[in-house]
């Protein structure tokens, strides 16, 4: 595989940057540094949704016939890893990244007039509805049902660690509207209105703090029959067309190296207790050579999908390699931040946001105060999209053929 940028892509490089350091404002960059979760809230993420879409590039993944750049996927990792680097915040990527190509892969040209255009311009803000109580990694056992009653179906159930539930006014949902047939077979796939009666929002609050994941009941929530993406019993096959697109649609390392660069910058003005330099400690060095070269690794292999994409083929059961490195090296890079300030990276202010100019006053710098909410947040990448167990199940299966 070539990783050598033609002169054209360094050209598209050398321009988003350039947009970069002209549009990306100082505060939304601050705000995200000292953003703990993985989705920045939306005083942030919205308002650089905002300026990206003015430009034309919110929609960088998407086709142009949909309203998208048509990027291909060289271009497309290079806008993310600029992004990354420049420190912008995260895209939302509930609407852009998962619910937007299944409308534009599956739904209805009535269904992508509706909602594609809504998404970029932020009136649409979604949240996903698959997990539950007693269906997380076996997703397919999820008890929430949708009924069909003339020109709508009626839905009961409830959903679990369902990201920014509480200001979201659009949910995607997976519901069973058929209970006779094997239980992948019976699932379908629902555009649902949050605003109505019968939908109640309960805040999860993390082990940090935050405010990020919920819980939502649904009493006889009434959803118009035209907002069934697909057919009827097709949930299934479009949840893991979401999934597998959400694990090979964009690159972790851009963001790991960026956070792993600005930790060892930050270690060169640290004590090591002993008259010296923490970045000149050995043992310091030896750990962030090791997770320097998982990144790389990450990277590496996040390149040859991209590769496979570009070649018109699917991006394939190794992005859930993906996914399991990109994870556990999150978690460590996390933790070597708090490492990094010693006792100051113990504080865990209990408000938030951690930015602006309500932010409670840092003990020792704001990158200290961020560091353990971010490392306990972080405690879920395992979990989220998708477990370790389940990651490596489908890697032994799906690509070692075991």
């Amino acid at each position: 595989m070539d990783i050598e940028l033609t002169p054209e892509e360094a050209a598209f490089r050398d321009e988003v940057r350039a947009f970069l350091a002209a549009k990306l404002p100082e505060n939304i960059r601050d705000g995200a540094s000292s953003s703990p979760t993985v989705f920045v809230e939306p005083d942030i993420g919205q308002v650089w949704n905002g300026i990206l879409n003015e430009q034309g590039w919110l929609g960088y993944q998407w086709p142009t016939e949909v309203g998208g750049t048509g990027w291909s996927p060289v271009q497309r990792y290079i806008f993310e890893k600029e992004c990354a680097l420049a420190g912008a915040p995260n895209l939302t990527v509930l609407g852009l990244k998962l619910v937007a190509p299944v409308v534009f892969s599956f739904g209805t040209e009535a269904q992508r007039e509706k909602y594609l255009p809504r998404i970029l311009s932020g009136e649409d803000y979604w949240c996903q509805g698959f997990s539950e109580p007693n269906a997380g990694s076996d997703l397919a056992s999820l008890k929430t049902t949708a009924v069909k009653k003339g020109d709508h179906y009626v839905l009961n159930g409830s959903k679990i660690w369902t990201t920014h539930a509480h200001w979201a006014n659009k949910m995607f949902v997976l519901a069973r509207t058929d209970g006779t047939v094997k239980k992948q077979a019976g699932i379908s796939f629902l555009l649902v209105d949050m605003d109505q009666p019968g939908i109640t929002v309960r805040p999860i609050l993390t082990m940090a703090g935050d405010h990020e994941v919920n819980q939502v009941f649904m009493e006889d929530v009434i959803v118009p029959a035209e907002d069934l993406v697909g057919e009827e019993g097709q949930g299934w096959t479009i949840a893991k067309f979401l999934l597998e697109n959400e694990r090979g649609g964009s690159c972790h390392a851009p963001k790991l190296i960026y956070d792993l660069d600005d930790i060892e910058r930050t270690a060169k003005g640290v004590s090591d207790g002993r008259g010296g330099m923490l970045a000149d400690d050995i043992d310091w060095r030896r750990r962030v050579a090791k997770l320097r070269l998982g990144v790389t690794s990450l990277e590496i292999i996040e390149l040859k999908i991209l590769s496979r994409i570009a070649k018109g083929q699917k991006p394939g059961p190794q992005t859930s390699l993906t996914k399991l490195l990109a994870s556990n090296l999150r978690q460590e890079v996390d933790l070597l931040a708090v490492d990094l300030f010693g006792p100051a990276g113990l504080q865990l202010p209990t408000a938030r946001p951690l930015y602006g100019d309500n932010a409670p006053a840092p003990f020792r710098c704001e990158k200290a105060q961020v560091a353990a909410a971010r490392y306990l947040n972080s405690r879920a990448w395992t979990i989220f999209g998708g477990t370790n167990e389940v990651q490596r199940t489908i890697i032994a299966k799906t690509v070692l053929g075991l």
